[in-house]
């Protein structure tokens, strides 16, 4: 196996670190990596007795589940292509999506998933399910195959060049993208995560996020994997705010990776009824969208532990900046770091190289990111120009090199002229000490074309209201920068993975006032 392949780094950690736990299931049973190997090994082989090929999609669509870690590693240890999807997609999104994907078999739990089966059986997607009772048990598919011989996988090469991950970008503006990621994409991102935070086989961690997303799948599972680490899943086959930090304690985590929707949860039930003691956490990680200074402080003031800060895209396998840790240099409240493993670039729409601290939209190339979208010669063409990836975000880096993002380029809020950035007005929000969470968006409007809007949810117990939100936007913004509107909420619309996207925010608010015309954002 190809050293630079993420399967070649695993089974490198598997003979290094046998006996080590590599992923617990919370309240059931540990599997060691060595264990983990021979399941992978097992499960690889059965693929290949239902006729999985190499360049072959498989679609998986679980809970967080010990099933979905392995039956992942094992499509792409047949160099065949694993494309995760969200179990709670409806029948037209996963017709979609296993199409797009053009995707050969669906794997899920023994539960089944209702939507994704009718949408396969539609689409005549074989389906199969998977199931690992214990730790000691072999991993059984519904599929009435026969025996399996692991001896069969041995021969097969993993190559840097093959396609292991598909997934699609969340389409903030547009209609969702495919990206293919190959095994040195995944390798590369893998190690950068390692390198940056010093993981070894000494951490632990417990996943939170879903792992059909990059940032649990990279960040949380394959760099604790790659490391030599352990990750613990949580029962409930996901996030659960009430048994976080028992599984925590319970598995000796050093650290925790969150989007900062999660971080805020976490820090709620913190103030509201936290525990009476917690881990010594080395870092807790915030990445997948922008991180209030206010909310870091509160979060390490409660936590004893440095948050760090980090920038993410499917695009580059995941990361490509982060604060550092505290031994290496500080980190900074209000940016995402440095470039972590590739080179980073700030171009004026010339693909001239700015200064520090001028704007410009931030660029990137390295062994992490994806060569192209699948099938989207156009897209393609937008997103790779003058020898870079262009990530569609506007940031700047300081004079200490770190990056600070200003906005997606289609986000800015163009009031008259006068470009505004979401980000900065949601900073100055979020550092109210009655606001909990505050989303800034464009609406349109007839005299400057675009207005600012906002969406705030109070901290409990406070009564704060529109007239004072404004008052207190005015003494902190110009005053082209103010929000015209407040909207008092006590939810907002999320996506799967817990990001708040604008667009989705300003339809959302803007449908529920009867004279007010919905615009039709990213057409």
């Amino acid at each position: 196996m190809a050293s630079s392949t993420l399967t070649g780094l695993l089974n490198e950690v598997a003979g290094k670190f046998p006996s080590r736990r590599a992923i617990s299931v919370s309240g059931k049973f540990n599997i060691s990596h060595a264990r983990l190997h021979e399941l992978i090994k097992r499960a690889a082989s059965c693929l290949l007795d239902a006729g999985v090929k190499p360049g072959d999609v498989v679609a998986l669509t679980f809970p967080n589940t010990v099933e979905f870690v392995i039956m992942f590693l094992a499509v792409i240890r047949v160099r065949a292509t694993a494309a995760p999807l969200n179990a709670a997609y409806t029948f037209d999104e996963f017709e979609f999506y296993l199409s797009d994907s053009e995707s050969k078999i669906l794997l899920t739990s023994k539960e089944g998933n209702k939507p994704a089966e009718a949408a396969a059986s539609k689409l005549n997607i074989p389906h199969v399910t998977a199931t690992l009772s214990d730790a000691n048990s072999e991993l059984t598919l519904s599929s009435t195959l026969p025996q399996s011989n692991p001896d069969s996988v041995s021969k097969i090469v993993n190559d840097p060049s093959d396609v292991a991950l598909f997934l699609h970008t969340s389409g903030t503006t547009s209609r969702p993208k495919g990206v293919p990621l190959t095994q040195h994409n995944l390798y590369s991102s893998v190690q950068n995560i390692k390198s940056v935070y010093k993981l070894t086989e000494s951490d632990s961690t417990v996943i939170v996020l879903p792992l059909f997303h990059v940032h649990g799948l990279l960040a949380g599972l394959l760099s604790s994997l790659g490391a030599g680490g352990s990750v613990a899943l949580p029962a409930a086959g996901r996030f659960s705010a009430s048994t976080f930090w028992s599984d925590m304690k319970k598995y000796n985590a050093t650290w925790y990776t969150a989007v900062p929707t999660i971080h805020q949860i976490i820090l709620d039930r913190h103030l509201s009824s936290g525990e009476t003691d917690y881990p010594k956490l080395r870092f807790i990680r915030s990445c997948s969208a922008s991180l209030a200074p206010a909310i870091l402080a509160r979060l390490e003031a409660a936590f004893g532990a440095p948050v760090l800060e980090a920038y993410a895209m499917t695009e580059a396998s995941h990361l490509m900046a982060s604060n550092p840790l505290p031994e290496d240099n500080p980190h900074k409240p209000g940016s995402v770091g440095k470039p972590v493993g590739q080179e980073m670039a700030i171009l004026d729409e010339s693909g001239v190289q700015q200064e520090a601290n001028v704007n410009g939209e931030v660029c990137i190339r390295g062994p992490n990111v994806t060569k192209g979208y699948k099938n989207n010669p156009e897209a393609n063409k937008s997103a790779f120009q003058f020898g870079w990836f262009h990530t569609g975000d506007i940031g700047f880096f300081d004079s200490d090199g770190y990056l600070h993002l200003v906005g997606r380029i289609k986000e800015l809020i163009n009031r008259g002229g006068e470009k505004i950035s979401p980000i900065e007005v949601d900073t100055i929000l979020l550092s109210h000490p009655d606001i909990a969470q505050a989303v800034v968006f464009g609406v349109p409007d007839e005299k400057y074309g675009e207005e600012i809007n906002c969406a705030v949810i109070p901290r409990e117990g406070s009564n704060i209201n529109e007239a004072e939100v404004s008052i207190f936007c005015k003494k902190n913004l110009a005053a082209f920068k103010v929000p015209k509107r407040t909207f008092i909420t006590n939810s907002l619309p999320k996506t799967a993975t817990g990001k708040i996207q604008r667009r989705i925010v300003a339809e959302h608010f803007l449908a529920q006032i009867s004279t007010a015309k919905v615009p039709k954002f990213g057409a």
